[in-house]
C-alpha cells in the first residue's frame, strides 16, 4: 500500500500532523522509532499552554502558537482533554528584571495578547504568599495554562487511526529513495511507500535530511533539561506558574503545579553531543532544588517525587525550522524547541499548508467523533472514584486495574512501560513502581517487547 504521507516521528508535532492529514482526507502512515509515541523529546516537558505572549514578534513560533493554542481550546472537551487556567506571573527578582517586565509586556502587547498586567510586590505578595519576600514586581499573563503533557497526542492518534491512519511503532528509518513520484523508506520493519515524507524526527531530524535528502538547512544542537519533581504536599504553594524573565539564551527555570497534583522546577538548559541519552546530574538537580527554594521557601526540606530529563532538539537559530522541498515531495520540521507542546497542532495546520500549496486533498465524507481519553488531571473526577474500577493498582497515583486494562485495550495500546505510565500515571508517584512493579509485569505479560520483570524496561 503506498500512503499520501509518510511522517517520521511520533513526538508531539508527528502526531498532531497525522491527525489534520487524516482530517483532510489523506492516506498517513506514522513511523516511531521508540516502543511507543512521543518516546523521544517529547516525553519530557512542563506541560505548558502558552499564549506566545514572549515569542519573537512576527516569527513563525508565534504564528504556530497562537494557532495551536485557539485549536486545542477548540476541541479539547470532546476529547475530554483537562485545562487548568491559572495563569502565569514573569517575576522580576532584582531591579534590572523589573525594568525589562516593560519591554515583555510591549512584546506581549505587541503579540496580541492584551490582556497582560504590570503588578507590584504588594499585589504580587497578595497572589502568591508563599513567594519569596525578594520578588519585586511581575508581569500577570491570564490565559497562560497547564495541560495533560500526554494524553492529547494519544487522542489526537487515534482518531487519525479512525480515518485509516497506520502507526508503526519500533520502526527506525535506515534509508530511502525517492523515483519523482513516490517515496520508498527502508525501515527496520521493512519498506514504507509514500508519495510525500514528512521528517519530524526530532533530535535526528537533520540526520534523516542529509541521510535521504542530501542535505539540510539546519543543524540540531541536543539542549538538555532536567526537572525536579516535588512531592504532592507541595502542589498548593503557588496557584499561577512562576516564570523568570528570559535571557536570550533559554526562558530559564520555571515553577509550577502540574495537572497531576506535583510542583515542578526547571528545566535547565544545558548543551550535549549526545541525541539519544538525557541523564540526570546530582549537581544540576541540586542547582534546581536550591534555585526552587529560593523561589518558595516553602520548599525546604519537602519531599521530592522523581527527577528527570529530555533532549530539546534546538538548532543554531531560535525560530522553528521548518522546510518544504516541493521537486522532492519533502517538508522538514526542525527545531521544534519547548514551545513544541502548544504550537503543536498549529505547525500541523501550517505543515498541511505548505503541502497543499503543491496538491489538492479531499476531506473525508464522515468525520469520526473524538474518542474521549481517560482524565488523569487530579482537579477533575478519577477513575477510581467511580463504582467498578476493579481494584488500585499503583497506591501512590490512585491507578486503577481498569485504567491499566484500557491502557491496554485502546485502538493504539501502550506499546511499552513508558507508554503505559503516559497513559495511566502508574510508577510515577512516592515509590516509583516499587510496590506496583509486580502486579504490573503480571497484567501486561506478553505485551512488551521489553517485559517489565526483566530489569531493562525500567
Amino acid at each position: 500500500m503506498v500512503s499520501d504521507v509518510a511522517i517520521i516521528g511520533a513526538g508531539v508535532v508527528g502526531c498532531a500532523i497525522a491527525r489534520r492529514f487524516a482530517l483532510q482526507g489523506f492516506a498517513v502512515t506514522l513511523i516511531e522509532a521508540g516502543g511507543d509515541i512521543l518516546s523521544g523529546a517529547s516525553k519530557a516537558n512542563s506541560a505548558i499552554l502558552h499564549t506566545g505572549f514572549d515569542a519573537p514578534p512576527g516569527s513563525l513560533e508565534l504564528a504556530c502558537i497562537r494557532e495551536g493554542h485557539a485549536e486545542y481550546l477548540e476541541i479539547r472537551e470532546g476529547f475530554g482533554l483537562p485545562l487548568l487556567a491559572c495563569g502565569a506571573l514573569v517575576v522580576a527578582w532584582n531591579e534590572s528584571e523589573e525594568k525589562g517586565l516593560e519591554a515583555i509586556k510591549a512584546k506581549a502587547l505587541e503579540n496580541g495578547i492584551d490582556n497582560v498586567a504590570l503588578i507590584g510586590r504588594t499585589e504580587l505578595q497578595a497572589r502568591e504568599p508563599a513567594l519569596s519576600a525578594s520578588a519585586r514586581a511581575a508581569l500577570f499573563v491570564p490565559d497562560e495554562a497547564l495541560i495533560d503533557p500526554w494524553s492529547p497526542f494519544l487522542a489526537y492518534v487515534e482518531q487519525a487511526m479512525a480515518l485509516g491512519a497506520r502507526v508503526q511503532r519500533d520502526t527506525r528509518v535506515t534509508g530511502g529513495q525517492f523515483d519523482g513520484k513516490a517515496w520508498r523508506l527502508e525501515t527496520t520493519a521493512g519498506p514504507v511507500e509514500a508519495r510525500h515524507v514528512i521528517n519530524c524526527a526530532g533530535n535526528h531530524g537533520d540526520e534523516i535530511d542529509r541521510a535521504l535528502l542530501g542535505h539540510c538547512a539546519f543543524e540540531i544542537r541536543p539542549r538538555k533539561g532536567q526537572f525536579v519533581v516535588f512531592d504532592k504536599a507541595a502542589h498548593d504553594l503557588v496557584s499561577a506558574i512562576i516564570l523568570p524573565v528570559p535571557n536570550e539564551r533559554t526562558k530559564g527555570v520555571v515553577v509550577t503545579r502540574t495537572v497531576f497534583g506535583n510542583l515542578l522546577v526547571g528545566p535547565t538548559a544545558e548543551e550535549q553531543q549526545d541525541r539519544d541519552r538525557a541523564a540526570t546530574d546530582q549537581a544540576e538537580l541540586e542547582g534546581l532544588i536550591r534555585r526552587g527554594v529560593e523561589i518558595l521557601p516553602g520548599l525546604a526540606g519537602m519531599p521530592i517525587t522523581a527527577c528527570y530529563a529530555g533532549l530539546r532538539p534546538a538548532t543554531e537559530r531560535k525560530d522553528y525550522r521548518i522546510e518544504a522541498y516541493p521537486e522532492q515531495h519533502w517538508i522538514s520540521v526542525g527545531g521544534i524547541r519547548s514551545t513544541g507542546l502548544s504550537a503543536a497542532l498549529g505547525i500541523a495546520r501550517h505543515v498541511l499548508r505548505l503541502h497543499t500549496g503543491t496538491e489538492g486533498s479531499t476531506t473525508p465524507a464522515e468525520i469520526p467523533l473524538p474518542s474521549p481519553v481517560p482524565n488523569l488531571a487530579e482537579h477533575l473526577p478519577r477513575d477510581y472514584q467511580q463504582p467498578g474500577y476493579g481494584e488500585i493498582i499503583c497506591h501512590c497515583e490512585l491507578v486503577t486495574r481498569r485504567e491499566i486494562e484500557t491502557a491496554l485495550s485502546r485502538p493504539l495500546a501502550a506499546g511499552d512501560f513508558g507508554g503505559l505510565k503516559r497513559r495511566t500515571r502508574c510508577a510515577m508517584g512516592r515509590c516509583q513502581g516499587f510496590n506496583c512493579s509486580a502486579k504490573l509485569a503480571s497484567l501486561t505479560k506478553d505485551r512488551f517487547a521489553v517485559p517489565l520483570d526483566s530489569g531493562a524496561a525500567r
